[in-house]
């Protein structure tokens, strides 16, 4: 290869060798000079990224009294709001990239009838991202609506490696019929391909890295890589100093950072894999080897691969379920020792909604993690957090009562210039936060799709003449 002479390395160059498949960041090298971009390589760099975390069991500030305390959402609307009351207060650093949303509805996830009361968590999951109301059956006729995340991918993951993946934290497997005459399906899934089609989400990160990188084509290969230590990049150690001596010195600082998170991830896996299989007492004794005991440190790993797959331009759109409806986990860096399920049933204890209020503050406190990395992962002349729509909130409203009003959300970076960030909008009340996600889908490049679930019109996320367009044909 010789760039210097008008040549250029294709977008989608993988380096390949004994099961492992390394796709490569955005390179100088891979922008033709002076020539028009291959279309893969416009994709690449101007189609917007999309992650949806869901964090089950709303939040304190949905409560009515916790609302009054602003628990989640700020006092103020516009640009001046004040985050340090709220749950939201870690995301500060990042305000330039902060949308709130607050004071929007999911009536899609209430009772339709006195056979469906009660069964509020196994609705709101499937409600989330599809803004429909899940049909009541414990069989497989299961029946909900496409989720927004899925659209995006069918009309813009396609020329991707993997048009999306789901991601979890707590297991979701069980099979067959969950409380209240619901498939467990519905909690199981936040991503629908169809009405009637979930897609199943991976907790273990280990299988996440295998997917992005090919490594180990076989059980084989991988048990033996185990065996010895050995990170997948030794097996490409030739085609990767190939590829080298071809750039340029600024792609070569680039290529030598990104292989070094490559590695520094590898080798995170692998010891959470040896510590776990050492016979020590896990807290989590039934979760798989390469899952961490430590919450923080499950969602930090799953937030580098995903950060790693933007760079490759493997996928552009990942779901992540923070945590399990009804989940009792308790979570010890938060400071509170409590299970998460039954601490949301406060029993409008004040005292009780304000220990609610500091583990959503934790919980929120992780994301700060992915923001940082998306924002220090540079491709073409920004970063990742400018190019990417991050997604957090939940079709719960104030657990206590398992309503579904005053929800909490937010959305994090600028969707490839069409975010302004900065800003608070409270919904007029008794809007649908489908609204929400339909100007979301309107920014993602949907334009044509007129109505989501129980939308009644797009809500405008930015102040008028705030932020600049970018085309993404």
């Amino acid at each position: 290869m010789n760039f210097l002479t008008g040549q250029y390395i294709h977008r989608r160059t993988f380096l390949r060798g004994m099961g492992a498949s390394l796709g490569l960041p955005l390179l100088d090298a891979m922008v033709p000079a002076g020539r028009e971009r291959p279309p893969a390589l416009r994709a690449s760099m101007e189609r917007p990224r999309l992650i949806a975390m869901e964090q089950s069991h709303g939040s304190a500030g949905s409560n009515q009294w916790g609302a009054t305390q602003n628990l989640w959402s700020p006092v103020e609307g516009g640009r001046d709001f004040d985050l340090g009351p709220t749950s939201m207060s870690p995301l500060e650093p990042f305000r330039d990239y902060l949308t709130i949303v607050s004071n929007t509805d999911a009536r899609m996830a209430e009772a339709f009838s006195p056979q469906e009361i009660g069964g509020d968590h196994f609705r709101s999951t499937a409600t989330f991202l599809t803004h429909a109301h899940a049909k009541q059956t414990e069989g497989s006729d299961v029946y909900v609506g496409t989720s927004m995340d899925q659209l995006y991918a069918q009309r813009f993951g396609q020329d991707t490696p993997i048009p999306s993946m789901q991601l979890c934290i707590e297991p979701v497997d069980q099979s067959g019929g969950c409380p209240y005459n619901y498939s467990c399906v519905y909690t199981d899934s936040m991503s629908w391909k169809s009405p009637t089609e979930p897609l199943p989400m991976v907790q273990n990160p280990r299988q996440v890295f295998d997917q992005l990188f090919g490594a180990g084509g076989s059980p084989e290969e991988r048990a033996s890589r185990l065996r010895t230590r050995g990170s997948m990049l030794d097996v490409l150690v030739n085609r990767i100093g190939e590829l080298a001596r071809d750039l340029g010195g600024e792609d070569r600082n680039r290529l030598e950072h990104y292989l070094n998170d490559v590695r520094e991830l590898e080798r995170r896996i692998q010891l959470t894999e040896e510590r776990n299989a050492s016979g020590e007492e896990r807290e989590l004794p039934e979760a798989p080897a390469g899952v961490p005991d430590s919450f923080r440190e499950h969602v930090e790993t799953m937030f580098d691969l995903q950060v790693l797959a933007f760079q490759q331009d493997l996928t552009r759109v990942f779901t992540l379920k923070l945590s399990r409806d009804a989940s009792a986990r308790v979570y010890p860096e938060s400071g509170v020792n409590a299970g998460f399920h039954p601490l949301s049933h406060h029993a409008n204890n004040e005292q009780e909604i304000l220990r609610f209020a500091q583990l959503n503050t934790y919980h929120v406190s992780t994301v700060t993690y992915l923001l940082d990395k998306l924002k220090n992962a540079m491709e073409g002349d920004t970063h990742l957090l400018d190019k990417t729509a991050v997604i957090y909130g939940s079709a719960m409203g104030d657990p206590n009562l398992h309503n579904h009003r005053r929800l909490p959300l937010f959305v994090a970076g600028k969707a490839n210039g069409k975010l302004s960030g900065n800003l608070h909008l409270r919904a007029p009340e008794g809007t649908p936060m489908a609204n929400v996600f339909l100007s979301l889908m309107h920014m993602l490049g949907l334009e044509d799709i007129e109505s989501f679930g129980d939308s009644t019109g797009a809500m405008a996320l930015n102040f008028p003449g705030t932020v600049s367009t970018v085309s993404a044909s």
